[in-house]
C-alpha cells in the first residue's frame, strides 16, 4: 500500500506473546486470521512481532508498538498459570495498578463452583485498571482493551471469537483488497525488470512478486493489494501481459498448495 492509503488507513501491530512459540512447539495461526480480518476492515497490518513471556520484553514492547501504530493486538498470555503475565505487563506499560475487574470478577465468579474460583482463576479477573471487557464466548474468561491495546487470548478459537466480537468497534479505512496471479515455469528474475515498471504505473498498488517450488513445477505469483480494487486488477491484467510476452500462461489467482 503506498504512502497516501497509508494514511487514510488505520494502522496495527500484532504482538504475538508466548515460549511456546519461540521454541516451536507450537505453530502460530492467529497472525493470518488477524492480517486477513484486518484488511476486510481496512486496518493495514505494518507489523508482527514474536516475543518471549518475558516482563520487560513484554512491556518494553507493549509501550514501542502503541505509540507508534493505531492499534495494537497482542495474543496470549492471559490464562491461569504462572507464565500468563501479559495482563499485568500491560497495565504497567500503561502505569496502571493491575487490579481485580470488577465486571469480569463477578462473571467467573459466577461461573465456577463454590469454591472453584481459586486463585489461578482469579488471575484471568486480574486487569489493568480502567480496562474494557472483550467478551469471549467460547471459555468465558474475557480479553480486554486499554488505551489503543487489545489483549486477545492465544488458542485460535478463543482469538477469533474475541476478535469478532471485538471487530465492530475499530474504525477502519477503505477495505484493503487482494488480486493474484500465478505462473508456471516462469523464474522470478525474468520478471523482476517489467514488474517494477508497472509498479512505478500504479503507485496506489503494492505489487509483491513471490516464487514458489513444487515438485512438479516452480513458477511466481504476482499479488497486487491496495484499497482501489480497479486499479489492482488493472495491474494484475498488465503483469497477465508481460507474462504471456515471456511465453507463461497466467492463471489468476494463488497457486495451489
Amino acid at each position: 500500500m503506498n504512502a497516501e492509503a497509508e494514511r487514510a488507513n488505520p494502522t496495527a501491530c500484532v504482538v504475538v506473546i508466548g515460549n511456546e512459540i519461540l521454541s516451536g512447539r507450537t505453530q502460530d495461526t492467529n497472525v493470518k486470521f488477524l492480517a486477513q480480518r484486518l484488511a476486510e476492515k481496512g486496518i493495514a497490518l505494518r507489523e508482527v512481532r514474536i516475543i518471549p513471556d518475558e516482563r520487560d520484553f513484554i512491556i518494553a514492547t507493549i509501550n514501542e508498538v502503541r505509540a507508534r501504530y493505531t492499534y495494537v493486538f497482542t495474543t496470549g498470555g492471559i490464562g491461569p498459570t504462572h507464565d500468563d503475565i501479559t495482563s499485568e505487563c500491560v497495565a504497567a506499560a500503561f502505569g496502571v495498578p493491575w487490579e481485580p475487574h470488577p465486571e469480569a470478577w463477578a462473571l467467573l465468579e459466577r461461573h465456577y463452583p463454590p469454591g472453584e474460583f481459586n486463585p489461578a482463576r482469579q488471575r484471568m479477573a486480574t486487569m489493568p485498571r480502567g480496562a474494557k471487557l472483550i467478551e469471549n464466548p467460547i471459555s468465558l474468561a474475557p480479553g480486554f482493551s486499554i488505551g489503543n491495546v487489545h489483549v486477545l487470548a492465544g488458542v485460535p478459537r478463543v482469538m477469533q471469537a474475541m476478535f469478532e466480537r471485538l471487530a465492530a468497534t475499530l474504525p477502519g479505512g477503505a477495505p484493503i483488497v487482494s488480486v493474484a496471479v500465478h505462473a508456471r515455469n516462469l523464474p522470478e528474475g525474468r520478471i523482476a525488470a517489467p514488474l517494477a515498471e508497472i509498479q512505478n504505473r500504479y503507485p496506489g498498488v503494492s505489487l509483491g512478486s513471490y516464487p514458489y517450488y513444487r515438485a512438479d513445477n516452480n513458477g511466481v505469483a504476482i499479488v497486487a493489494k491496495g484499497t482501489d480494487q480497479a486499479s489492482a486488477e488493472q495491474a494484475i491484467q498488465e503483469v497477465m501481459r508481460v507474462m504471456r510476452e515471456l511465453g507463461a500462461e497466467p492463471v489468476l489467482g494463488e497457486p495451489p498448495v
